[in-house]
């Protein structure tokens, strides 16, 4: 079993900028996959970002692609979400996931293996 714990939500303004955390207890952090959703309210969940192990190429949905970072350090077990330049429409509760395979990330979400509990992040105008 993986735990998921995400922080660093919050209320921010328009244009401000935000860092999610996401740590992961349990059995080894490597070699899985990990990534960011968020589901706001009335609306599907929806992607925003995906980490290979490694580290490389990361994914991004195109909402997003130029203002949030993701990254990882498998040293210190978490994954980061850096969001700048943030709009009202990234109101959304924010959730980590991880599973060993990354297209599964990114294609199959629903038989993503771990998740975290959520983490509200709030963007006013």
């Amino acid at each position: 079993q993986v735990q998921l714990v995400e922080s660093g939500g919050g209320l921010v303004q328009a244009g401000g900028s935000l860092r999610l955390s996401c740590a992961a207890s349990g059995r080894t952090f490597s070699p899985y996959a990990m990534g960011w959703f968020r589901q706001a309210p009335g609306k599907e969940r929806e992607v925003v970002g995906v980490i290979s192990w490694s580290g490389g190429n990361p994914y991004y949905t195109d909402s997003v692609k130029g203002r949030f970072t993701i990254s990882r350090d498998n040293a210190k077990n978490t994954m980061y979400l850096q969001m700048n330049s943030l709009k009202p429409e990234d109101t959304a509760v924010y959730y980590c996931a991880a599973d060993p395979e990354f297209v599964v990330l990114i294609r199959s979400p629903n038989g993503i293996r771990y998740w975290g509990q959520g983490t509200q992040v709030t963007v006013s105008s």
